[in-house]
């Protein structure tokens, strides 16, 4: 291997995070690297192990990379992950929290390794071709992309497994194998063993010729790109949200690319063909006295003053009061809505010393805010400052004994308005 995808690179940027599960194939690029090291004294190179917790050797298989890369003389971070079930199944669950470990794990000028090749290549356009997918899917993987503010790079992306089995051998390699991987209940694993061996006995350079419609794909991706910037920056405001009235007048063919564009920069899952055509009849162009959203997974397409938003699907706190006990300590909220802090400064009073302090996430009663004349119920509040309904249950209120005193990042009430000369406060609020 000539490393010819790396080698491009400047030497103060060859700082490589290699992702290794300690079967074969990275192995085999691992090994790779430690040899190109040798004589590239600029290289640094670290690994990372993840622990899925699915298979009764992972332990093992933790101890096993450990020992190659203190052999090799490389840094490994081993990495255990928990699996939320999202309903996608167990192969794309392990998969997300795969890539969320590597993001955590890189460090700064870091580019990520993996050890991607060519019949994983044929196994991802097939996987993408039995769910219908467009270009974009069929595009399967790149050889560089980016990735977590850095980039991605898979410099074995043309090389057979084969031919990684022929320079494991003859450089007398060990490695470790996954028996779920002689399971054909998951898709990939059906591929690799039931469909592409057959494939390949057929036409020798199946897996050639996939990699260049895969490549075509992607190149003509890639132009679409171009093509619709300018129309997808048109459409889309500041907070990222996407005019309907932009779409209103455009083809069916170019309004879906445009949304899949606007999707992908939301870092959205690709939605189908079918949840497109849904996105703009049933979000869209819903009554305009409707609060309409389809939900995609943990998101949801939601549309509010004739823009499309997305947003992470978190239920309404309306019921829930939360006694601040100690105001001087960050106060954690519920439903991963991050945490409130009560800083010195000059936004708001300081609570008395017999007024209790809480947060809820609701207010009944005429509010008189700082900087407005006239009292004002909370949902015409919302209204006039255009908090979209999805958020006016989940923003935090923070309350003096029975006062409201201010919405975090909203308003200041009359009565929590800070007095020249005592002392202040401010609250924080840190999202995650």
């Amino acid at each position: 291997m000539t490393f010819s995808l790396l080698s491009w690179l400047p030497s103060t940027q060859r700082q490589f995070l290699v992702a290794l599960s300690g079967g074969l194939d990275s192995t085999v690029l691992l090994h790779r690297l430690v040899q190109w090291r040798s004589t590239h004294p600029e290289i640094a190179l670290r690994a990372i192990h993840i622990h899925h917790g699915l298979s009764p050797s992972a332990d093992c298989w933790v101890a096993h990379c450990q020992k190659v890369c203190a052999a090799w003389q490389v840094p490994l971070v081993v990495t255990r992950v928990h699996l939320a079930d999202e309903g996608n199944g167990v192969e794309a669950q392990a998969r997300k929290a795969r890539y969320d470990a590597f993001r955590q794990a890189l460090l700064p000028g870091e580019k990520l390794l993996t050890a991607h090749h060519l019949d994983d290549q044929s196994e991802t356009f097939m996987l993408a071709l039995k769910r219908g997918s467009g270009p974009a899917g069929l595009a399967a993987m790149p050889e560089v992309m980016p990735f977590a503010g850095t980039q991605l790079l898979r410099p074995m992306l043309y090389e057979s497994r084969a031919s990684l089995a022929d320079y494991a051998r003859e450089n007398g390699l060990i490695w470790v194998d996954d028996e779920s991987n002689q399971s054909d209940l998951y898709d990939r694993n059906f591929l690799r063993l039931r469909v592409l061996p057959l494939l390949n006995a057929r036409w020798p350079h199946f897996a050639d010729a996939v990699a260049r419609s895969a490549a075509l794909c992607g190149e003509q991706e890639a132009l679409l790109d171009e093509l619709l910037a300018q129309a997808l920056l048109a459409a889309t405001d500041d907070e990222g949200a996407l005019s309907v009235a932009a779409l209103h007048d455009m083809s069916q063919a170019r309004r879906a690319a445009i949304l899949r564009r606007w999707l992908a920069g939301q870092h959205a899952p690709m939605p189908s063909r079918d949840a497109l055509a849904r996105i703009w009849e049933e979000v869209a162009l819903a009554r305009e006295d409707a609060d309409p959203l389809l939900q995609l997974g943990s998101h949801a397409v939601r549309r509010y003053r004739g823009r499309l938003w997305w947003v992470k699907i978190i239920p309404g706190q309306r019921n829930v009061t939360l006694d601040w006990l100690d105001p001087t300590l960050p106060l954690t909220l519920p439903a991963g809505l991050g945490e409130l802090s009560l800083e010195s400064g000059d936004m708001l009073r300081a609570p008395g010393p017999d007024e209790t302090v809480s947060v809820r996430f609701q207010a009944t009663g005429s509010l008189h805010l700082v900087g407005r004349s006239g009292g004002r119920k909370l949902k015409k509040i919302w209204q006039e400052m255009g908090v979209a309904p999805w958020l006016r249950e989940t923003t935090p209120l923070l309350f003096y004994g029975e006062t409201l005193i201010a919405a975090a990042g909203r308003f200041v009430t009359v009565e929590g308005q800070y007095q020249q000369g005592l002392a202040g406060k401010q609250l924080v609020w840190r999202k995650v």
